[in-house]
C-alpha cells in the first residue's frame, strides 16, 4: 500500500481550539477525540487523515510522527495498521466527494483502490453539468481523462463541450492507458458520433439534388448507386476523423450495435478519392477494405473469407517485420471469432517467440486453444526449455486451470 495521498504539511493549521489547550490529565483518546472534531469542523481533511493514523500508532505503540508512512511496521502490526490506513483513507475520501472535492476524493479513494465512489461523482456531476461551467469543466476533465478516474465520463463530457477533433485527439493519445472495456465503450460512442454526423452531411447533400427522400435510411443505403456522392474528392465529414473512429471500432463486440455502423463507415470510407484514403500499417495499409473485412468478421459475416483476406496478405508479405504484424492481426481476429486453429495454422511461426506480460502470449494462446502440438513444434524450434516444458506439463499432467 503507498503512502500518505496528501502532504499534511501543506494544510493549513488548525486554529486556537479545545485541542491546542488540552486539559491536564487528559486521557490521549480524548485529547484525540478532540483533535479529530477540530479538523473535522475546520474541513482540514487532510490533517484528519493524519490525525486518525496518529490514533492507531499510538494504540499500537509505534511512534507517532510521520503518521502516514508505511515503513518500518513491525509484522505483528502490519495488518492492524493497514487496516486503520484503508478505513482512514475511506472515510476522509468520503469527506472530501461530500464537500465537493473529487480530486482530493480520488487520491485517497485511488490509493486504496475503491475507484467506484469517484466515478459515480464524475458521472453525476458531468450530467449535471451546466452550459457555463467554466474552471469545473477543465477541472473535471482533468481529473476524468488525464488522471484517469473515470476515462469513458471523461471522453463524453468532451465529445459534448469540445467537439469531435478534441476527442478522437484526446482518444488516441491515452488509448494504451485504457482497459479493453473502457476502449469497447468509448469505440461505441465515437462511432455513433461520427455515424450520425456523416449520416446527416449525406443525407444533406442528396437534398440538395432530390428533395423527396425516403425517410430514416441508413447511410449504406443513402450511398448506394450514388457515385456522385464521391465525385471530383466529394467527402461529408472530416476524413481524419472517420479513418480513426474506423480504428477504434477494432474494439467493439460482436453483440455491439455498433459494430454494423463501423461497417457502413468503411463502406463509405472505400468509395473516397485515393487522397482521402489514409493508409496505415499493415495489414491496413488499404485501409477501408482490411478493417471492413475484420470488422464483418468480428460481426460474424463472411468470417472464413475475411480470415483468408488476411492470411493472404500474410503469405504475399515479403518482409518478416510485416509479416509479424500481419500474424498477430490473424490471432487476434481468430481468438475472436473461434477460428483459432486456421489462425495458428498460417500465423504460428510468426508468432510464437512472442510472450508480453500484459498482452499476447503464444504460450498461453496455444493452451487455452489445445494447439500443444503447436507449442512443443514452436519450442523445438526455438530451443526453448521453458516452452517446452510447459507443453509437456499440459498434455502429460493436465489439471483443471489448463483445461
Amino acid at each position: 500500500m503507498p503512502h500518505s495521498p496528501c502532504s499534511a504539511a501543506s494544510s493549513p493549521r488548525p486554529a486556537e481550539s479545545e485541542c491546542s489547550q488540552p486539559a491536564s490529565g487528559g486521557s490521549p483518546t480524548r485529547l484525540l477525540d478532540a483533535a479529530e472534531r477540530t479538523l473535522l469542523d475546520q474541513q482540514d481533511f487532510h490533517r484528519l487523515f493524519d490525525a486518525k493514523l496518529i490514533r492507531i500508532r499510538h494504540q499500537l505503540g509505534l511512534p507517532i510522527t510521520q503518521p502516514t508512512s508505511l515503513k518500518n511496521i513491525p509484522p505483528e502490526h502490519d495488518t492492524a495498521f493497514r487496516a486503520a490506513y484503508t478505513n482512514a483513507a475511506r472515510d476522509v475520501g468520503q469527506l472530501f466527494l461530500d464537500t465537493g472535492h473529487l480530486a482530493d476524493a480520488w487520491a485517497y479513494f485511488r490509493t486504496i483502490h475503491e475507484t467506484a465512489p469517484v466515478r459515480a461523482a464524475i458521472a453525476a456531476k458531468a450530467a449535471a453539468m451546466p452550459p457555463d461551467p467554466g474552471p469545473q469543466l477543465d477541472e473535471l476533465l482533468n481529473l476524468a481523462l488525464y488522471e484517469g478516474a473515470h476515462i469513458v465520463e471523461g471522453l463524453k463530457l468532451l465529445l459534448k463541450t469540445h467537439g469531435t477533433c478534441n476527442t478522437v485527439t484526446a482518444m488516441s493519445q491515452i488509448m494504451a492507458q485504457m482497459t479493453p472495456d473502457e476502449r469497447r465503450q468509448s469505440a461505441a460512442m465515437m462511432v455513433r458520433n461520427v455515424y450520425t454526423d456523416l449520416q446527416l452531411s449525406v443525407r444533406r447533400d442528396i437534398e440538395r439534388r432530390q428533395p423527396i427522400l425516403t425517410p430514416d435510411l441508413s447511410l449504406r443505403e443513402l450511398i448506394m448507386g450514388r457515385e456522385s456522392l464521391f465525385a471530383d474528392g466529394g467527402y461529408h465529414i472530416d476524413v481524419s476523423h472517420l479513418h480513426s473512429t474506423v480504428s477504434f471500432a477494432r474494439h467493439l463486440h460482436h453483440e455491439d450495435p455498433e459494430l454494423q455502423m463501423a461497417i457502413e463507415l468503411c463502406q463509405y470510407g472505400g468509395r473516397l478519392a485515393a487522397p482521402l484514403r489514409y493508409p496505415s500499417d499493415v495489414p491496413f495499409d488499404d485501409y477501408y477494405v482490411a478493417n471492413e473485412h475484420f470488422l464483418r468478421a468480428v460481426a460474424g459475416e463472411d468470417i472464413d473469407e475475411s480470415m483468408q483476406y488476411f492470411i493472404g496478405r500474410l503469405n504475399q508479405c515479403p518482409e518478416l517485420s510485416d509479416k509479424r504484424m500481419i500474424a498477430f492481426v490473424i490471432v487476434d481476429l481468430g481468438q475472436r471469432v473461434d477460428r483459432v486453429n486456421m489462425a495458428l495454422d498460417a500465423a504460428a511461426e510468426f508468432v510464437n517467440g512472442l510472450e508480453d506480460p500484459g498482452g499476447f502470449s503464444f504460450t498461453a494462446f496455444c493452451v487455452d486453444a489445445g494447439r500443444l502440438d503447436t507449442l512443443e513444434a514452436a519450442a523445438r524450434r526455438n530451443d526453448d526449455v521453458l516452452a517446452l516444458t510447459t507443453a509437456w506439463l499440459c498434455s502429460r499432467f493436465p489439471n483443471k486451470h489448463d483445461a
